[in-house]
């Protein structure tokens, strides 16, 4: 059995009264695009920025490809890109000059040097704008600029910190598309969001963090089965011994509010949502002969137009893990972080 890539196993850390990590425990396999999920102070940002090297546990592990994030942090280095969330352009830098500097600082020379920068800037679409100063640039430009900058070591692992925040819905959409390639090529991926449905289409597993644990490691289907995290690690089912639920969207002639009216009489329903022309109903047994005879009585008291069964959303199957999963539920703490790095970088580092 091969060695996981990342492995962060009990890691806290605290910043003054502050305690920004509790026992964060997960693991990433090689060639994995994960997804790291949770509300802003969730501890996100701390986790990455220990395994970039950048920060240091107050205790735990933190493995990369076998190697020790605190032990060795140049080693990891080598291995890893690192995409902050921030990203300060430079003044009277051109996007070419600013690939080049970075490119260097990793060792590149001559012709190796003038093959990186290309392979790079072909991949990242940035040949029409290398001539252009870095700082007029619009963010999704920006942002591929800091991914070119991120990809020029050719890391094993990369980690993104919030790379779509701010993107216009066609910057997402070219985001979207480099990861798809950098998974073919190969890459492990660590990407934060806050944005749930952001991620679940681009990653293999998804790790949610609340006030400074992982409260779920799995991939979509498992969130939807409503799986939490217990203080080991292991899975913990939210409602022990529970059917099954599904969802509904359901749509009637008449009034709306007599679907409502008529969803919170029956038991086993919980309305999610009123629309225009109906509703998205919770049922809590999902099996095919309980839901047929809901059907019919529904269509018995009133002029049923539709009904068809809806995939759960994440965020309700989150939000379900966050007020049923394990431990206690603890109060966010803001995150804290460092001060940027002179010179407006934003956290660049080598």
């Amino acid at each position: 059995m091969s060695t996981p890539l990342v492995e962060m196993i009990n890691v806290t850390r605290r910043f003054g009264f502050v305690q920004a990590l509790r026992g964060v425990t997960f693991t990433l396999e090689r060639g994995q695009v994960a997804g790291l999920i949770g509300a802003n102070g969730a501890g996100k940002t701390t986790a990455m920025r220990i395994l970039t090297s950048l920060d240091e546990p107050d205790t735990g592990t933190v493995r990369i490809d076998g190697i020790d994030v605190v032990e060795q942090p140049n080693l990891v280095r080598r291995r890893i890109g690192w995409m902050p969330d921030h990203f300060q352009p430079y003044k009277d830098t051109t996007v070419g000059d600013y690939l080049d500097f970075f490119a260097r600082a990793h060792g590149y020379r001559g012709a190796e040097l003038k093959r990186r920068l290309a392979e790079v800037i072909d991949f990242t679409d940035l040949t029409p704008l290398v001539s252009r100063p870095m700082d007029r640039l619009s963010k999704g430009q920006t942002q591929r600029l800091c991914l070119g900058r991120t990809l020029l070591n050719d890391p094993d692992l990369l980690l993104l910190d919030e790379p779509a925040a701010g993107l216009d819905p066609r910057a997402r959409m070219e985001f979207k598309n480099l990861v798809r390639m950098l998974r073919e090529r190969g890459k492990t991926l660590l990407i934060s969001s806050h944005i749930l449905s952001e991620l679940a289409e681009m990653c293999d597993t998804l790790v949610f963090m609340d006030a400074g644990r992982v409260v779920h490691q799995g991939d979509k289907a498992s969130l939807l089965r409503h799986e939490a995290v217990g203080e080991g690690g292991g899975a913990l089912p939210a409602e022990p011994g529970a059917a099954p639920k599904a969802v509904f969207e359901i749509e009637v002639a008449g009034p709306v509010v007599d679907l409502t009216a008529w969803l919170e009489m029956r038991a086993g329903w919980r309305l999610l949502e009123t629309r225009s022309e109906g509703a998205r109903a919770e049922f809590s047994e999902a099996s095919p002969e309980r839901v047929a005879l809901e059907v019919r009585r529904l269509a018995n008291d009133l002029p049923l137009l539709s009904f068809h069964r809806q995939e759960r959303r994440l965020e309700e199957a989150f939000i379900d893990i966050l007020r049923t999963g394990a431990g206690p539920r603890l109060k966010p703490q803001p995150e804290m972080r460092p001060p940027p790095l002179p010179g407006g970088a934003g956290g660049d580092t080598l």
